[in-house]
């Protein structure tokens, strides 16, 4: 039905939408404080549906513990490098940096998990890295002056944490996926992996090195990263996972994973700079080459 791809395409947008609203929060509060403000919010909307529903009686401590484990290292370390990334990069690319996250994702589950990895996967782990080079190298015209399009430090540090994050990303999602396809409840998986993480963000927010920069809370910094939080976890991770539970696996994946080319309009339309033509060669090679590895 064509309602389940929608949904994924819903997803993408909340994503794309999402990632454009952390820039400035991100950059007012810091990488470890706007990823704990935002976390901490959605942990207490998870947990508001858990309770509710009930769905807390399937908690044990053998399928709590590959979860917990999953959000320390694919949100507790994975979220806060990347938006130390959007900080030094701006969301355009950073969303295609971490876009390496599929490619990362199918080796880690041909190692650990003995899943098959095609000749033409390989091609479409091809495209993937092709597409980000393409659109880091030739993603920014001479003359575009937005903030978003200035890079902040050294481009090979930047582009090294970017990929570090998507690492971390791509391990937190294979410890995760057994225990999700042994039939967890996703809100239920979903509030460990954020609640943990939420939880050690606060831990580290106290450290000497983490504190010594407070910045100011406002109505506008607060609410656009509670948004960006809702945006992206809790309406975006909900249309995926309702296209998953009945629509075609490869085409909700490449569906969803269109927002490194969504984002690009909604650039242009915020800033009034047209992004590059690297920019949306790169962004669509990306796709292509995420639709290899998906859909095969």
């Amino acid at each position: 039905m064509i309602v389940y791809e929608l949904a994924a395409f819903g997803a993408a947008v909340c994503w794309a939408f999402a990632g454009l609203l952390s820039a400035k929060p991100a950059r007012h509060f810091g990488a470890m404080r706007f990823n704990n403000l935002k976390l901490t919010f959605v942990t207490l909307v998870l947990l508001a549906d858990v309770v509710f529903t009930g769905s807390w009686r399937q908690l044990t401590l053998e399928n709590a513990s590959p979860l917990l484990l999953s959000g320390l290292i694919g949100i507790f370390a994975g979220d806060t490098i990347l938006y130390n990334v959007v900080i030094r990069l701006g969301p355009r690319r950073t969303g295609i940096l971490f876009a390496m996250n599929a490619p990362m994702s199918a080796i880690l589950g041909w190692a650990l998990l003995g899943e098959t990895l095609a000749p033409v996967t390989v091609i479409g782990m091809g495209l993937v890295t092709a597409g980000v080079v393409l659109a880091i190298l030739y993603g920014k015209r001479p003359n575009q002056n937005h903030p978003w399009e200035a890079v902040q430090g050294p481009l090979m540090v930047a582009i090294g944490l970017g990929l570090l994050a998507a690492l971390a990303q791509a391990a937190g999602s294979i410890l995760a996926r057994p225990i999700m396809k042994a039939g967890m409840d996703p809100v239920l998986g979903s509030l460990l992996r954020v609640g943990i993480s939420a939880a050690c963000l606060s831990v580290a927010g106290q450290l000497p090195i983490a504190a010594r920069v407070r910045a100011k809370l406002t109505w506008q910094s607060v609410t656009m990263t509670a948004c960006s939080g809702l945006l992206s976890m809790a309406v975006g991770m909900t249309l995926l996972l309702f296209a998953l539970s009945g629509g075609d696996v490869g085409i909700v994946s490449t569906i969803s994973a269109t927002t490194p080319v969504l984002v690009l309009p909604m650039i242009w339309a915020l800033t009034r700079e047209r992004p590059a033509w690297g920019a949306w060669a790169g962004a669509v090679t990306v796709v292509v080459g995420m639709a290899v590895i998906f859909v095969t």
